[in-house]
């Protein structure tokens, strides 16, 4: 089923700000409390909506670096990358894991205290695994959050 209009308002406005009551969402999208709580739950049902997630502000929270890191695995068997799949999100620096098409396999966002604690997180956790054949770490020096991939449409 296609998304409508009322939709992708909806959505719009729980991107923007997912804490919203159901009776701001319907005022600002036109529509009654009932109508925006069923469309809500619809979009929660079909799989639209996955999930409600707070922003942190990391440095407020003693992670004040931040840093994306590019990994190429050595090699490319359903094992290996499984295996890789499997710890490196759990590991608690890891904010984000991207399995990526191109010159690397993976892209990690990490959230650390400091520049060492990074350094030693790189190379306790990814130098010194034996899938991993090379990494290049990017320090993030500010996120400049976008649309969060708004619909087209949705205006």
């Amino acid at each position: 089923m296609a998304l409508d209009h009322t939709d992708r308002l909806i959505l719009r406005e729980l991107v923007a700000d997912a804490r919203v009551t159901n009776a701001q969402l319907a005022e600002r999208i036109g529509v009654a409390p009932s109508t925006a709580l069923l469309r809500t739950r619809q979009l929660v049902e079909r799989g639209i909506i996955s999930g409600y997630h707070a922003q942190l502000d990391f440095a407020s929270v003693g992670r004040a670096v931040q840093a994306m890191v590019s990994v190429q695995l050595k090699g490319h068997n359903r094992e290996e990358i499984d295996r890789f799949t499997a710890r490196v999100p759990l590991l608690p620096e890891v904010v984000s894991t991207f399995h990526v098409a191109g010159s690397v396999d993976y892209l990690l966002h990490l959230a650390v205290p400091s520049t060492e604690v990074l350094r030693d997180w790189v190379l306790d956790h990814l130098t010194t695994d034996p899938v991993v054949g090379h990494t290049e770490t990017t320090l993030v020096f500010n996120h400049l959050p976008g649309n969060s991939g708004v619909l087209p449409g949705s205006s």
